[in-house]
């Protein structure tokens, strides 16, 4: 076998399996099936507003008690609501706990059908999966559980309506301690609400009492992905520092007595922030910059609930003064420009909420120019293809190198056979032959794998962005592809929408044998490009050659189309590259003659077998 078949078999093989191991270990997430029955709702629930303890900043003998779990006699939806109403959101906050529990985005569906229900980012206490924002004050020296506000509190409206970018909502909760607790509560036009609690000490006593912020969310999320490459649950930033927790590793938190729960606890001297992450959606917990606060993860397994929370230092205050605190609330969807612009306005290293990976090094800078191009285009599909140009210009110089060197081996083939035939058995004489003919013609046999190698990181770095990246959700190209984050919806089972009947579900066995269109045209450009050289003599490699583009098609048949795409184009360019360098360097590839060689050796191959003695054509 020559080396350059040689170089492209190993670089092909090694592409092979580690997309096989990939596809093998890691398959692609089956969709959940829905519960028809809706849970049973009791008359009694608990809470998950609870154990805000060892609250930093408390002097010794004063340390803050922790709120425990209480339980309410009514539901969260009985209680009194302000509503939330911006270009952008609608919910309402819960005046039990001033909880912000019920949240939708008006610019996102759950299915690309316009009718389908708007996302639902948040919801109460007596849903089939409560999931919320809460806060209050954990009572230090003075004062006890029955004087701070805490998770069920009955707050009251002090001002406003309805919340607004134009118009905060103010609440307001008289303590039995002489305290005047208000929460004035703010959203700006995306995504971010602002919370300012206050305490008024309007007794004759010095008292204390630390702010705090939960989020917490009643069990697992029921679309829960499990998929290796893409981080679901707590996502934090310590000092610099991200933390991303998934729930099977909460669960398995050391128990925290001062927590009452199994807890994972980070002192932050200056910035950071805590949350939870879905695939595309995110509520986080943000405390003012610059400020010392403990963050903390936790699950109680009692409950099943899990928690992140961020707890301010103690305040103390004297009689007739006032102290406040204002903290941050993200929640919705994770746009990239729009969390861009949250850290430009200050909050550290937000930016990195979005699971960039890795090779986060190839992944930012990749979406970046995606974003960029989509933003000139206006269509994601043409963007893709506009990247992978972009990216095959920058490889252009090493490939151009590659194809070079691969045009002079042909050149040497002639010399290549005399060796073989001088050299006889005798391989150690051969070898040093063909290094010192490398050396005088400046051929390197290696660099034909090279840009074949570094397309492995690259494929990896853009199916991240494309699995992980918002701006692909629902991201329509043209035709049937209406959404280049899912798998190509045509296929060969319904002749590509020509019949009248739908094509089999994404990731079914049906979809696999039953192809479409895309991975078609990716084992198709993958055969071509294979075509550029003659097909190599030992049958076992041709063997190999033969089956390496339908093996690819099956297996990239159920990744993202838009990854897809991505491939097709890449082989394309490829193809023409290598056929333009190789033939400006004297070597004309016979593409056209390889094809024909490679049907009539199949029918060499058929004849042969069936004259083969004991054959009935074979007499």
């Amino acid at each position: 076998m020559d080396d350059q078949n040689k170089n492209l078999l190993i670089a092909t093989a090694l592409s092979f399996v580690v997309i096989l191991v990939w596809f093998v270990l890691f398959p692609p997430p089956e969709e959940p099936v829905e519960d028809q029955t809706p849970p049973a709702v009791t008359e009694t629930q608990t809470e998950g507003g609870d154990s805000i303890a060892s609250t930093p900043g408390v002097a010794p003998g004063a340390e803050a008690d922790s709120p425990s779990t209480e339980e309410v006699s009514r539901q969260a939806s009985d209680a009194p609501r302000v509503d939330i109403d911006t270009a952008r959101l609608s919910g309402s906050i819960s005046l039990a706990g001033g909880r912000i529990d019920t949240l939708q985005l008006k610019d996102y569906t759950e299915t690309r059908d316009p009718s389908s229900p708007n996302v639902q980012i948040l919801a109460p206490v007596g849903s089939d999966q409560p999931y919320y924002a809460l806060y209050g004050w954990a009572p230090g020296s003075g004062l006890t559980l029955e004087d701070v506000p805490g998770p069920n509190t009955a707050w009251e409206i002090e001002d406003g309506e309805t919340l607004t970018v134009e118009s905060p909502v103010t609440l307001r909760w008289d303590s039995p301690a002489g305290l005047v607790f208000r929460r004035t509560i703010s959203v700006d036009e995306d995504f971010m609400f602002s919370v300012t609690q206050s305490v008024e000490n309007t007794g004759d006593t010095q008292v204390s009492s630390a702010p705090y912020g939960i989020v917490a969310r009643h069990g697992e999320p029921a679309d829960l992905k499990n998929f290796f490459v893409l981080h679901e649950g707590v996502v934090a930033m310590a000092d610099g520092s991200l933390a991303e927790i998934d729930y099977d590793d909460m669960t398995d938190f050391e128990v925290v007595p001062s927590e009452g729960a199994r807890a994972d606890v980070t002192q932050v001297a200056s910035d950071g922030w805590i949350g939870f992450t879905d695939h595309y959606w995110m509520t986080t917990l943000i405390p003012a910059q610059g400020s010392a606060f403990k963050q903390v993860a936790k699950y109680d397994d009692r409950r099943d609930i899990y928690q992140t929370e961020s707890v301010m230092p103690t305040m103390t205050l004297a009689p007739g003064t006032t102290e406040e605190v204002t903290t941050r609330l993200f929640a919705g969807a994770k746009e990239w420009e729009t969390i861009r612009e949250y850290q430009d306005e200050g909050v550290d290293g937000f930016i990195d909420s979005i699971d960039w990976g890795w090779f986060f090094f190839l992944t930012k800078p990749m979406f970046w120019v995606l974003h960029h191009l989509h933003q000139l285009i206006g269509n994601m599909g043409w963007s893709i293809i506009g990247l992978t140009i972009l990216l095959k210009a920058v490889l252009f110089p090493l490939a151009f190198k590659s194809y070079v060197s691969m045009a002079k081996m042909k050149e040497l083939q002639p010399e290549m056979e005399k060796l073989k035939e001088r050299a006889g058995d005798d391989r150690q004489k051969l070898q040093q032959e063909m290094m010192a003919l490398y050396k005088k013609e400046k051929v390197n046999p290696a660099s034909g794998c090279l840009p074949i190698l570094l397309q492995i990181p690259i494929f990896f770095s853009l199916y991240k962005v494309i699995f992980v990246a918002f701006e692909l959700r629902h991201a329509p190209w043209l035709g049937p592809f209406q959404d280049l984050s899912a798998p190509d919806p045509t296929s060969l089972y319904n002749l590509f929408g020509l019949l009248p009947w739908a094509a089999p579900e994404p990731g079914s066995i049906l979809a696999l044998v039953f192809i479409g269109i895309l991975p078609l045209l990716l084992g198709i450009s993958m055969w071509l490009q294979q075509k550029l050289n003659p097909a190599p003599a030992d049958p076992t490699q041709q063997m190999i050659f033969a089956w390496m583009p339908w093996v690819f098609m099956f297996m990239l048949g159920g990744f993202a189309s838009g990854l897809v795409l991505y491939w097709i184009t890449n082989n394309t360019i490829t193809f023409l590259q290598q056929y333009t360098i190789m033939r400006s360097q004297g070597y004309t590839p016979d593409v056209f003659g390889n094809i024909k060689k490679s049907f009539s050796r199949k029918d060499k191959a058929a004849d042969s077998a069936a004259n083969k003695p004991g054959k009935p054509d074979g007499k």
